[in-house]
């Protein structure tokens, strides 16, 4: 090879090398990250596998953008925890979860939509950040209060 050929693959190279650190994003992340926003001082109910829970919830990409929002709706999701019913992230990532808590759950690829991704709005390997707020379990939208339990 000449010298112009090798400088050219060597460009080409870095090029590809400057491409690829570009398309892993800062934000994503490769195991299940749970941030407490909010807890009670009181948690009576929890949410564990098999209960039917309520939750609000916005859901955004590492950049920021919102895909999808409970909130904007005026109506949270329902369904069976620890169930399939929803991605792995949200099964493992609202377990424990106290009714009125708030959590911050960064979601890697492998436990929400994977390579695939669910187009047209969640692109293939993508982490997935959700804002959550536990409204309710098993219908009981707050635990009761220690006056009313010794009434």
């Amino acid at each position: 090879m000449t010298k112009p050929q090798v400088l050219l693959c060597l460009l080409v190279a870095a090029a590809a090398l400057l491409l690829v650190a570009a398309a892993k994003k800062s934000g994503d992340v490769t195991e299940l990250q749970i941030g407490v926003k909010y807890k009670p001082e009181s948690c009576s109910i929890q949410a564990h596998k098999g209960d039917r829970v309520k939750v609000h919830y916005r859901g955004k990409l590492t950049d920021g953008t919102v895909f999808d929002s409970s909130y904007e709706r005026g109506d949270p999701i329902e369904f069976e925890l620890g169930t399939g019913q929803v991605i792995k992230g949200w099964d493992q990532g609202l377990l424990g979860m106290c009714v009125g808590e708030n959590r911050k759950l960064k979601i890697p690829s492998k436990l929400g939509y994977g390579p695939q991704g669910s187009p047209p709005t969640i692109p293939g390997g993508a982490t997935l950040i959700f804002d959550t707020e536990l409204v309710a379990v098993n219908g009981e939208p707050s635990s009761k209060s220690d006056e009313d339990n010794e009434l």
